[in-house]
Parts: structure tokens; C-alpha cells; sequence
């Protein structure tokens, strides 16, 4: 599976490589308090990165947050487990 995963990453990469090779063009890129003149492959780039890193720290808080709640609801069990052995262990009463 990993294999798989690296296999697409690089293919992406490629991709982003060959688009950016077929685009020199300057372009006018406005942004919030400025403008500038870029390279349309450079503009490529910063969205392609930005997003793959906006989209891995999406990922792992996400997954981060299932992780600590698996954790919790593991000792959770655990000590419920514990308590219906011990519920178990003693006698019955009349």
C-alpha cells in the first residue's frame, strides 16, 4: 500500500514538473495587499505545495484526533473490563 501511495505522489509530482516546464509565461497575479508579475509554472508550483501541505495537515490533525479518542476509549474498556471481572469473581448473594 505504501508502494501504491508513493507511486501516485511521484506520478503528481511528474505531472507538476511537465506542466510547469510547458508554461514560462509571465502572468499579473493579484493578491491581497499586492500584485506581481510571476512565472505561470512558479504559481503552479505554490498551489500545488501549498495545497498538498494544506491537505497533509488536514490529514493528521484529523488523524491525530481519532488517535488520542481510540486511546481513551481503549482504557475506557479496559477498566470496564476489569470491573465486570471483578462483578464475575465474587459470589452471588441472596
Amino acid at each position: 500500500m505504501k508502494i501504491i501511495s508513493f507511486l501516485i505522489l511521484a506520478v503528481c509530482f511528474l505531472l507538476t514538473l511537465a506542466l510547469g516546464a510547458q508554461n514560462q509565461q509571465l502572468v499579473n497575479f493579484d493578491f491581497l495587499v499586492a500584485q506581481g508579475e510571476f512565472q505561470l509554472s512558479t504559481l503552479l508550483g505554490i498551489a500545488f505545495g501549498s495545497g498538498f501541505a494544506i491537505g497533509w495537515l488536514i490529514c493528521g490533525l484529523l488523524y491525530l484526533k481519532t488517535r488520542f479518542s481510540r486511546n481513551r476509549l481503549s482504557k475506557k474498556v479496559a477498566k470496564q473490563q476489569q470491573e465486570l471481572n471483578q462483578l464475575r469473581a465474587e459470589p452471588v448473594k441472596e
